[in-house]
């Protein structure tokens, strides 16, 4: 007995069968990376950063404790603060 060639199934058409509906992308809605409250804080922080330089600036008393201790550590406060004002989340303060 030879066996018979078994014909696929047809697909079944369904009547109120919808497209899948494509993806419009929202152009009403445009989300940045940083807010308002992330380019203050860069700003004060280059501020910072400058203010730290100032101090360490100058020709006379090399080994002042202004030049040595407090300038480089308001440096690297400034640039904490740059660190934080770009790892801060948008939000809304």
């Amino acid at each position: 007995m030879a066996q018979q060639p078994i014909k696929p199934p047809t697909p079944v058409k369904l009547a109120g069968a919808a497209k899948p509906a494509a993806k419009t992308p929202d152009t009403n809605s445009l989300h940045f990376i940083f807010d308002k409250g992330n380019y203050r804080l860069l700003i004060i922080a280059i501020a910072v950063v400058a203010f730290g330089f100032i101090l360490m600036s100058g020709n006379t008393d090399i080994y002042s404790t202004t030049k040595i201790v407090i300038a480089p550590l308001v440096v690297l406060g400034g640039f904490a603060i740059g660190f934080f004002a770009i790892f801060k989340k948008p939000g809304n303060s």
